[in-house]
């Protein structure tokens, strides 16, 4: 029997899929009905580690989780909306430059990055040092090891995340729009809600997707610049699986963070779908 070529040129994709996605969530799904025990992981087939999420403890780290994640997903899409608008602006040479700038700190490894910020925010650091030179403290600041540093770190880790995406769509925006917009005389917030927003929608919300759900995953910049005071749900696993080494729980936090990281991508395309079509039958 001849296999069609669609399905030949779709099969090596379809395996990666399968062995390296669909197999190793199946195991995972698997571990988190397991019990955790002196001896190793008894396979009891059991709810315990899935209802612990809901315990006080583990609900308060989360919803910090999603709430750092979505003021840093805000704070995203207002620096990288004008940046994006100024790049996809500029002509063709320059425009490459302002991409490869973006592009630049992604050749250095997050951690080195965020040691660099331990050393601007610490107590001693480049920041304090020169707040105290040019007279405006009298003593350092307590900023690393602060919730506001953590979202610093988020969104400074996170932001290319969004520009990129951004700046594909409104690279296609028609800049005659805009102009016929101004020679109707509408003022600038209208031309921004009425035209350029709705034009920019499917962009914002892939933007907003990817850095949403990555910041929900994240553990390494809360652990840096958060100290323990300011873990997120992605520490709480990696220390289950590091630490505690209790696999089965470690399995149950993650098949539930999944869960709502991709609960959270729906709403986001469906909300896009909804307010697209809105913002366009206004336009």
């Amino acid at each position: 029997m001849k296999v069609p070529l669609k399905l030949r040129l779709l099969l090596p994709g379809l395996l990666w899929l399968i062995a390296f996605y669909l197999l190793p969530m199946l195991l995972l799904g698997a571990v988190s009905l397991a019990t955790h025990s002196k001896e190793g992981i008894v396979w009891d087939l059991t709810l315990a580690n899935l209802l612990r999420f809901f315990e006080p403890l583990y609900l308060k780290v989360f919803l910090r989780s999603v709430l750092l994640a979505g003021i840093a997903t805000f704070l995203c899409a207002a620096l990288a909306f004008p940046l994006s608008w100024w790049m996809a602006r500029l002509e063709r040479p320059w425009r490459d430059t302002a991409v490869l700038l973006v592009l630049i700190p992604f050749w250095t490894n997050i951690l080195v990055r965020l040691y660099a910020w331990m050393f601007i925010l610490g107590h001693g650091g480049l920041l304090n040092t020169a707040l105290l030179h040019l007279g405006v403290l009298d003593k350092p600041l307590q900023v690393l090891f602060t919730r506001p540093a953590v979202l610093l770190g988020l969104v400074y880790g996170q932001l290319p995340f969004m520009v990129l995406p951004l700046y594909a769509t409104l690279e296609k925006v028609d800049p005659s729009l805009i102009d016929a917009a101004r020679d109707l005389y509408a003022p600038p917030l209208q031309v921004f809600r009425k035209v350029l927003l709705p034009l920019s929608l499917p962009g914002l919300v892939a933007g907003s997707v990817l850095v949403f759900t990555s910041i929900l995953c994240d553990f390494v910049t809360p652990d840096l610049l958060g100290g323990a005071k300011q873990a997120m749900i992605g520490n709480v696993i990696a220390q289950q699986y590091l630490v505690v080494r209790d696999w089965p729980f470690g399995s149950a936090l993650s098949i539930v963070q999944m869960l709502l990281a991709g609960a959270a991508a729906f709403v986001f395309l469906r909300h896009e779908r909804s307010e697209g079509s809105e913002l366009r039958g206004m336009a």
